[in-house]
């Protein structure tokens, strides 16, 4: 697809899987109820956060767009979002994070044993879920990819601090952390739908490369967008010491007072200079940068399934690619 992606909004994507929607978020309520009382507090508070839902909605729109007649979409994607959800929980302890979604993390309302212990707790009860679907290639396609995004966490942290990461080396964390569950989510989707190996492949490379979009998009918010938008405290990489593409962009084309700024603050997760670090990424072009590397990831994705049949859950796929560029949040 050479064409440019048109602007999307939200509400536009999911219209098409509304009852959908509708009935994955009755399997989560379901799914997450525990005879403990503090994980369905705790899972409550997570529900009443929201999100956007993305994976779930990949595993959606690809199962329609493939024809699927069936209601085992709706346990995969209640699956690929307590996955995710797992993953946050985890997260933002370690990630000490007191902000998610414009909401008090689940760690600081309820304490970091609480959150890791009910952070488990939803990853077993999504294997307790994919088992009972009883299609191995499914718990493979899930397996794998619980495990590549667990590497992914653990390279994250042998980056975090380090101001000589490279690109290749950030963008490999990207593809195992964030992009590794979107690949799985249009796999699925695809899957169950009983479409063809090399369709079931193209859905992967879509998912994977509009995930890769998504985080990049997400790494420029963090240095250009507002708490209200986008739900977290705006610079909180730099505090974490986290070396997103906008950072190792400026270590790469910055002066050399500004390498050794974003250097010192990486090192020490100084977010005293972040006014600094923002005027320096900003007058870089470093933020341009990353987002013309998100517009070809969703570019990549938009033509991966250019060979699936023309489809309102197609267009839904396309519009998506939008959105991941285009979003403030």
């Amino acid at each position: 697809m050479s064409a440019a992606l048109q602007p999307a909004s939200q509400n536009g994507i999911i219209e098409p899987i509304s009852a959908d929607l509708e009935a994955v978020n009755s399997v989560i309520r379901r799914q997450l109820h525990s005879e403990v009382p503090l994980v369905n507090q705790i899972s409550e508070y997570i529900i009443g956060a929201g999100g956007k839902r993305i994976r779930p909605v990949l595993v959606l729109l690809m199962a329609n767009a493939f024809g699927y007649r069936g209601a085992h979409h709706h346990d995969l994607a209640a699956v690929v979002e307590f996955i995710h959800t797992a993953t946050l929980l985890h997260d933002d302890v370690v990630d000490e994070s007191s902000l998610r979604r414009g909401r008090a993390t689940a760690n600081a309302m309820f304490g970091n044993a609480a959150a890791v212990l009910v952070g488990d707790f939803v990853y077993s009860r999504a294997f307790q879920i994919m088992v009972s679907i009883r299609n191995m290639r499914v718990m493979q396609i899930l397996a794998d990819a619980t495990n590549v995004i667990a590497e992914g966490e653990v390279l994250q942290l042998l980056n975090m601090h380090d101001p000589d990461v490279t690109e290749e080396r950030y963008l490999q964390v990207i593809r195992s952390k964030t992009a590794k569950l979107f690949e799985a989510a249009a796999q699925l989707g695809a899957l169950i739908a009983g479409a063809s190996e090399a369709e079931i492949d193209a859905a992967a490379e879509y998912g994977r490369s509009v995930g890769t979009a998504f985080q990049l998009i997400d790494d420029v918010l963090d240095y250009s967008g507002n708490a209200s938008d986008i739900g977290k405290n705006v610079g909180d990489d730099l505090r974490e010491g986290k070396p997103t593409l906008p950072l190792i962009y400026l270590m790469q084309h910055g002066t050399a007072a500004q390498r050794s700024l974003v250097r010192s603050c990486i090192e020490t997760g100084d977010e005293q200079h972040f006014d600094q670090v923002l005027a320096a990424i900003t007058g870089s072009g470093a933020l341009e940068y990353t987002k013309r590397a998100a517009e070809k990831a969703a570019q990549q994705a938009a033509s991966a399934i250019s060979g699936i049949g023309t489809s309102k859950f197609k267009d839904a796929l396309l519009q998506l690619c939008a959105f991941a560029v285009d979003r403030n949040h």
